[in-house]
């Protein structure tokens, strides 16, 4: 199982980015997926994550309204789009699979990571 995640960079606060994960090695359409972040020193925090549907999305409080998140099962990809971007937004990001129905916001119920990308935004 591969997740690959990209789209990440430096952007200034209150701009956007979009960041992708791609799936190999499962059948993407029977897992939930989920967006983590970890900031330097802090633990890895639940970000959103989507049914496998993508009929239901859930978002952490500090990024509801300004991030989205979505899927397409048939480029087996999971994407975050990130608006009004804050300088506290600034982590390392990773998507995560899990076999759950409704997607947990712990890290421990998901079963596989990506590698990460980076998200630094500047004030």
């Amino acid at each position: 199982v591969q997740l690959q995640a990209s789209g990440g960079g430096l952007v200034q606060a209150g701009g956007s980015l979009r960041l992708s994960c791609v799936a190999s090695g499962i059948v993407f359409g029977s897992y939930a997926m989920g967006w983590f972040r970890q900031a330097p020193g802090k633990e890895r925090e639940f970000v959103a994550a989507i049914r496998w549907s993508g009929a239901s999305t859930y978002y952490a409080d500090s990024v509801k309204g300004r991030f989205i998140i979505s899927r397409d099962n048939a480029k087996n990809a999971v994407y975050l789009q990130m608006d009004g971007l804050k300088p506290e937004d600034t982590a390392v990001y990773y998507c995560a699979t899990t076999t759950m129905s409704v997607p947990p916001r712990s890290k421990v119920g998901y079963d596989y990571w990506g590698q990460g990308t980076q998200v630094t935004v500047s004030s």
